[in-house]
């Protein structure tokens, strides 16, 4: 019976954890109701915290908890699950980017990536489309982490270092549904249009949070390649998405310096309270 209540606060909090990260995702996206533009520098800025948080959370939050799981039951070769869980994960993510039709910002509608349907798409859906396939490994990063305490590490550092997940995925979704919204606002949708999409591109957050909570408390065997898989899947939307978008308009500089100041923040975050 306490198991049973355990797993069920497990899937819970995890839900939770995604409606937070859609929630700091809405607020980022409500920007749009008192700016009708943002500077391509302040874009590409928030484009790199967004990745040096990813970056920090694969590690410190999903690969290095991935290799303490698996020590027990692989000893030396606790790499194994970690190095195929995350080549899964980013394999898995490409084959998502080949075949959904998305456009990365700042692009022309004519650099549209995935399989074109025969009724082209609007940018505006386009754009919704890609923010859309990298925040779901975001929620289920999280859904991973908090079913990863049901295996008996439900330890109030195991829980505070899932929160922590949660908090600096949900810091650097504030940017991101800003960084939507505005662009299209610009293409000419209406302000609450562009509120809308914005938000709406991260509900999959709380979905794959659910699923990953679920996938885990069901088979905990699975919990390191789980936690890899999660880490490969945001490093690829980090490598694929994030850090070119934010190296293409002439602000290097500064948007190299936003993913030093992310990865240094959620770093800080993970070790302090994991």
């Amino acid at each position: 019976m306490m198991n049973w209540i355990m797993t069920q606060n497990v899937v819970f909090l995890a839900f939770l954890a995604g409606l937070f990260t859609w929630g700091c995702t809405i607020l980022g996206s409500a920007v749009v109701f008192f700016f009708t533009k943002v500077s391509r520098k302040l874009l590409d800025i928030m484009m790199g915290f967004a990745a040096g948080v990813m970056i920090a959370a694969s590690f410190w939050s999903l690969l290095d908890p991935a290799l303490a799981y698996a020590k027990a039951d692989y000893g030396n070769l606790a790499w194994v699950p970690a190095a195929v869980g995350f080549l899964l994960g980013a394999f898995s993510l490409r084959l998502i980017d080949a075949l959904v039709p998305h456009l990365h910002l700042g692009k022309d509608i004519s650099e549209a990536e995935g399989i074109q349907p025969k009724k082209k798409l609007s940018k505006t859906a386009l754009l919704f489309l890609a923010i859309t396939i990298h925040n779901f490994p975001e929620g289920l990063a999280v859904g991973v982490t908090f079913g990863a305490l049901a295996s008996g590490n439900m330890t109030s550092a195991a829980l505070i270092g899932a929160l922590g997940l949660a908090i600096g995925i949900g810091l650097q979704n504030i940017p991101e549904g800003a960084a939507l919204s505005i662009p299209i606002r610009a293409d000419g949708s209406s302000r609450f249009r562009a509120f809308f999409l914005g938000a709406m591109s991260a509900i999959v957050e709380p979905i794959g949070a659910v699923l990953g909570a679920s996938l885990v408390i069901i088979m905990l065997q699975i919990i390191p390649y789980a936690l890899a898989y999660a880490a490969g899947a945001m490093m690829f939307v980090v490598v694929e998405e994030l850090i070119p978008e934010s190296q293409t308009n002439g602000n290097t500089d500064v948007a190299t310096l936003g993913l030093m100041v992310g990865f240094v923040i959620m770093m800080v975050m993970d070790v302090a309270l994991g």
